[in-house]
């Protein structure tokens, strides 16, 4: 290839590429000039932070999770403290009349149902109800000419709580339908 002495070659400075064009290189800048390095350390510090922050926030809340889930065991916990008393007076009377043992026991289920209640746990134990696959489970079918078929005849076991919040559906026997 011969050299034209009419085109000098241009000087050679850090963002000029020796190589020939006809030989595929792509002009490349090799360092970033120096206001672009200052914004992009900038930017990568900023990136940083907001990854730190966020990994500070994710074990802020499991921290406050697991505070909130102890003071929710506490508050229910101390909710049956004085059902658990009452049944440890009702042992210490176990000698008395009989009579009297069994109306402070059934005091006692009383008080425990309340508590339930309020921690948003209704007891469900009624009869005569229609059966509902959501609040009941059934456990026997009787054939029972006084009752309506498909009615809840006899509870075996209450159930307690509502919709998404039951802790467990009533055990019942329904009446055959016919």
């Amino acid at each position: 290839m011969p050299i034209h002495p009419e085109k000098p070659d241009p000087p050679l400075t850090e963002h000029t590429d020796p190589a020939p064009e006809s030989a595929g290189a792509v002009d490349v800048d090799p360092a970033p000039p120096e206001d672009d390095t200052g914004e992009l350390q900038e930017l990568q510090d900023r990136w940083r932070r907001a990854l730190a922050d966020l990994d500070n926030q994710r074990k802020r809340h499991v921290r406050e999770l697991e505070r909130e889930q102890k003071a929710e065991r506490s508050r229910t916990a101390a909710a049956f403290l004085p059902v658990l008393d009452n049944l440890e007076l009702a042992l210490t009377h176990a000698g008395a009349d009989p009579g009297a043992i069994v109306e402070g026991v059934q005091a006692v289920r009383d008080q425990a149902v309340n508590v339930l209640e309020l921690l948003g746990y209704p007891r469900h134990a009624e009869t005569g109800v229609a059966f509902d696959p959501a609040r009941h489970e059934v456990i026997g079918v009787v054939q029972d000419p006084d009752a309506t078929p498909g009615t809840v005849v006899d509870v075996l076991r209450p159930g307690y709580g509502d919709g998404e919040r039951q802790l467990r559906p009533a055990a019942v026997t329904v009446a055959k339908r016919e």
